[in-house]
């Protein structure tokens, strides 16, 4: 997805805030782009001039967030996201209120079960255990734009804020912008559980259930991987058993 040019003077801010921006925001640019991206294609993205990209750049790469390619010169992000990003996972309440029921079910259904939460228009896949079965799929820890899947259509559908919605739609392929209908939106939120076929053959279909916390906030999905997304049976079985999970961990988090 390219981002829209913005000039330099309405994102620079002033101060640490406006440089802490910027530097969120180049993150952001080597995230959705190729693995290793030229510094001039980053300036003119992100709207900044060339010495303040590699400025931030440099200090960026200092921090381990970036690292750059020492035979091309291009820089893609570091290993310290990683880090980062693990540190956070294991103080998630939402994962400990979870992680009991996980592999319990995929003993069930045999099948892969995920958790999925929803940022910035996309949904990060943060917990799994694999199903007993190879599978056609190499179902790896996955980030997807939210509504090519059923649990990111649920998350944005169900998400309070019309932004998030908003993101989603403007992350989303043409395919499933279009079938992202108001209609569509309102049906999603009020279902208690979605199945889906994504259109990227390399995706598994699934079936997903909305975990929602003690406050009313569906802050998560339950989803587990599965054959035929059109076989009612089949969803309503999974649906149920997810969804008896799902509530249980709700009801976790609301002690919690």
């Amino acid at each position: 997805m390219t981002a829209s040019h913005v000039p330099e003077s309405a994102t620079a801010g002033r101060g640490g805030l406006g440089t802490v921006r910027n530097a969120v925001r180049l993150l952001e640019l080597l995230g959705e782009g190729p693995a290793y991206q030229q510094l001039t294609d980053l300036a003119e993205r992100s709207g900044l001039s060339v010495p303040t990209v590699h400025r931030l750049l440099r200090s960026l790469v200092l921090a381990d967030l970036v690292v750059q390619d020492p035979r091309s010169s291009r820089y893609g992000l570091g290993p310290e996201l990683t880090r980062l990003a693990n540190h956070y996972l294991s103080r998630l309440p939402l994962l400990g209120a979870l992680s009991p029921y996980l592999s319990q079910l995929r003993d069930q259904l045999e099948h892969t079960i995920h958790v999925e939460i929803l940022v910035h228009g996309e949904v990060i896949y943060v917990d799994r255990v694999d199903g007993t079965g190879p599978g056609p799929y190499r179902d790896a820890h996955r980030v997807t734009p939210a509504l090519s899947c059923a649990g990111g259509r649920l998350l944005a559908a169900r998400a309070e804020d019309d932004d998030v919605w908003q993101r989603s739609l403007d992350r989303a392929e043409d395919h499933d912008r279009q079938t992202a209908t108001d209609e569509a939106r309102a049906r999603w939120a009020a279902a208690d559980h979605l199945a889906l076929a994504p259109e990227d053959p390399t995706m598994p279909p699934e079936v997903a259930v909305p975990v929602v916390d003690g406050q009313g906030v569906t802050v998560a999905v339950l989803a587990a991987n599965i054959d035929d997304p059109d076989d009612d049976h089949v969803v309503k079985a999974v649906a149920g058993k997810l969804g008896r999970a799902a509530r249980a961990a709700g009801r976790t988090l609301g002690h919690a």
